[in-house]
């Protein structure tokens, strides 16, 4: 079983912050990654969805169809 879970290290113990539902002695292998604290301005982090979306071609050419065609029960 494979689990991603975050953890505190505190005086040389990494603590989990949630259950991990091991058996006790039971051996794991951990692959530590930093989790970043600071907090993403939320402005340039709207800036940069609306570039996005804005970068995107989301195009139709000719007459749509209509719902008798894209529903055809014939």
């Amino acid at each position: 079983m494979t689990r991603v879970t975050e953890a505190l290290y505190d005086h040389g113990v990494l603590k989990p912050t949630s259950d991990l539902g091991l058996h006790e002695q039971q051996r794991v292998r951990l692959i530590v990654e930093p989790l970043e604290e600071v907090a993403e301005d939320r402005a340039a982090a709207f800036a940069r969805l609306r570039a996005g979306i804005e970068s995107m071609q989301f195009f139709s050419h000719g007459r749509l169809p209509t719902r008798e065609e894209l529903h055809d029960r014939a």
